[in-house]
């Protein structure tokens, strides 16, 4: 099926606003030696951690932090490893697990603005558009992979997703690396979406036109 993708506009970030919570501060602040930020004005929580965090090494204050998200998922090596890894290389953008990729940008950038740029700054995307069938009325929500495979025709060549996908983004393969590829799509009406990834894996650069076409065709299942 043929369908319209519509680009209202691209913004590159250094944040995703609401990612941390208060409760995420006060756990946080707890960790790094501040037991009483429960009492503490919620508006000034952040800047209370920035200050607690400030108190720390680099390298220790990114162990805490992979530690409290990551705790489940990496080692106690690994994480040590990150956290020397973080000072010198966007590890939000290299790391092997693409899983992983949006938790560690939303680690590097709390760390990054807590101290005042001895991190490196990682940027994120967000995408708003509208996605329109253009051969008939459809019900059929779309999902991340249907999404990253009708962006296809409207990124350049040299994109890092049309160029270690090509074989999901341009035919009709399975794509189950999207789901991680695109850390949120929001729609409330399945026609306008606002997608949210990194900028390593798509920039402003990365997309052509304000207006193209893609096609989604029956995903052929791997025997």
């Amino acid at each position: 099926m043929k369908y319209k993708i519509e680009i209202e506009n691209i913004e590159i970030v250094d944040e995703i606003e609401k990612y941390w919570t208060n409760d995420d501060y006060v756990k946080l602040l707890g960790k790094f030696d501040y037991p009483d930020g429960s009492e503490a004005d919620k508006d000034s929580l952040k800047d209370l951690l920035f200050m607690a965090i400030s108190d720390f090494e680099p390298r220790e204050a990114a162990a805490i932090v992979l530690e409290y998200k990551l705790s489940e998922q990496l080692s106690d090596g690994q994480i040590q490893q990150i956290s020397s890894d973080m000072l010198i290389d966007k590890v939000c953008e290299e790391y092997r697990e693409i899983g992983l990729h949006s938790t560690l940008f939303h680690i590097n950038q709390l760390l990054f603005k807590a101290y005042n740029g001895k991190f490196p700054n990682a940027k994120a995307t967000i995408i708003n558009c509208k996605i329109s069938p253009l051969e008939s009325e459809t019900n059929d929500l779309l999902s991340k992979e249907n999404v990253l495979k009708l962006f296809a025709n409207g990124l350049s060549d040299s994109n890092i997703i049309n160029r270690l996908f090509d074989q999901a983004m341009h035919f009709n393969a399975t794509f189950p690396e999207a789901e991680d590829i695109l850390w949120d799509l929001e729609s409330t009406d399945n026609l306008n979406f606002k997608i949210t990834t990194s900028e390593y894996w798509l920039g402003k650069e990365d997309v052509l036109s304000s207006e193209f076409e893609g096609v989604l065709e029956e995903v052929k299942e791997e025997v």
